[in-house]
């Protein structure tokens, strides 16, 4: 692969060209994940601004939104090799929409501001490591295992933190 990307120019060296195909498979990537975002937040922003908020957030099936789209990606993860591309592109729209539902409690519990520092930190997190991993090519897979554990932990304390009510959580 290395060079099929460095191929020799006229002066005798090296200058970068870049594989079309693979160009143009993580454009429809970064199209579908930015497709997927744009789903969730307007979504979330529906349900938390409208009479939906009420009908969802003020009775049990708040615990239903919430945690939802946990258990769907935990089912996600067990049955996405054996589905075909089409029910895979299905499913994740109805993931999507699933997170904007559970994404609205947070709109109905902190400020517009803390929401969009929170989206704007994470979104230039995954441009960096998107840039990072596309132009030296290194496989980002081996930081999974450590991101998984910083999932968990993520969610035990934030169901402590349902009972506790802890301030000091939110600095940390």
């Amino acid at each position: 692969m290395a060079d099929e990307l460095l191929r020799p120019s006229v002066a005798g060296t090296a200058t970068p060209t870049y594989d079309a195909g693979l160009r143009a498979h993580m454009q429809r990537v970064f199209n579908y994940m930015a497709g997927g975002l744009a789903l969730t937040g307007v979504l979330a922003f529906v349900v938390a601004n409208t009479a939906l908020a009420g009908i969802i957030f003020g009775t049990p099936l708040k615990w239903v939104a919430i945690f939802s789209p946990f258990v769907f990606v935990m089912w996600l993860q067990v049955r996405i090799q054996h589905m075909s591309a089409a029910k895979a592109r299905t499913l994740f729209w109805l993931f999507c929409g699933t997170m904007g539902l559970s994404m609205a409690s947070i709109f109905l519990v902190f400020t517009g501001a803390s929401v969009a520092r929170a989206f704007f930190i994470t979104s230039a997190t995954f441009a960096a490591m998107s840039l990072y991993g596309y132009t030296t090519k290194r496989n980002l897979i081996g930081l999974g295992a450590f991101f998984m554990m910083g999932m968990i932990g993520l969610m035990i304390a934030i169901v402590v933190n349902l009972f506790l009510m802890s301030s000091m959580l939110q600095w940390l």
